[in-house]
C-alpha cells in the first residue's frame, strides 16, 4: 500500500525494522489517570442508567412526582422540580453516553480496518473511510449498492 509507506516513514515507531511486525500493544489507561477514571466512570454510569433497575427508579420518581401534584396544588414549584431534575440528568448523561459511543465507534472502526487489511482482495482505500466527507461517502455508497444489486440479480437468476 503506497500510503502506508508514506505514513510509516514519518513515525519513529514505524522504522524499517518494525514495519513487518504486528500492531503495537496498547496498554489500558492507568487507573490514576483522568482519562482512565472518566472512561470507567462513564461506562459504569451508562450501563447502570440503562438497566431495568434505573428505569424502574425513574418510573417510580415520575409517579411520586405526579401523585404529589394535588398535595402541592400543581404549583409552579412542583412543575419546576421535575423539569429541573430531568434537565440536569439529561444534560450530564449526554456527555457520558457520547463518550461511550465515541469509544465504541473508534474500536469498531479499528476492528473493521484490521479485517480490511487482513483480506487479500479487499479495497484498502476503505480504511479510515469514516474520515471522508458526506459527498464522498455517498459516492462510495452508490458504488457498493450497485455491486450489491448486481450480486442479488445474479443470485436471483441462478436460483
Amino acid at each position: 500500500m503506497k500510503n502506508d509507506k508514506d505514513f510509516l516513514g514519518k513515525d519513529e515507531m514505524f522504522s524499517s525494522d518494525c514495519r513487518d511486525q504486528s500492531p503495537p500493544f496498547v496498554k489500558p489507561c492507568k487507573p490514576d489517570s483522568i482519562d482512565g477514571f472518566f472512561d470507567r466512570f462513564a461506562k459504569a454510569v451508562t450501563r447502570f442508567a440503562g438497566s431495568p433497575i434505573m428505569f424502574s427508579v425513574a418510573v417510580l420518581a415520575v409517579l411520586v412526582w405526579a401523585l404529589s401534584g394535588p398535595y402541592f396544588n400543581y404549583s409552579e414549584t412542583w412543575q419546576l422540580i421535575i423539569n429541573t431534575g430531568t434537565t440536569i440528568i439529561t444534560f450530564l448523561m449526554v456527555f457520558l453516553i457520547q463518550q461511550n459511543q465515541n469509544k465504541d465507534s473508534k474500536a469498531i472502526h479499528i476492528k473493521l480496518d484490521e479485517l480490511i487489511i487482513s483480506l487479500t482482495d479487499a479495497n484498502e482505500r476503505l480504511i479510515d473511510v469514516e474520515e471522508l466527507d458526506e459527498k464522498q461517502l455517498k459516492k462510495l455508497e452508490a458504488y457498493y449498492s450497485a455491486i450489491a444489486l448486481k450480486a442479488r440479480r445474479r443470485l436471483d437468476g441462478d436460483a
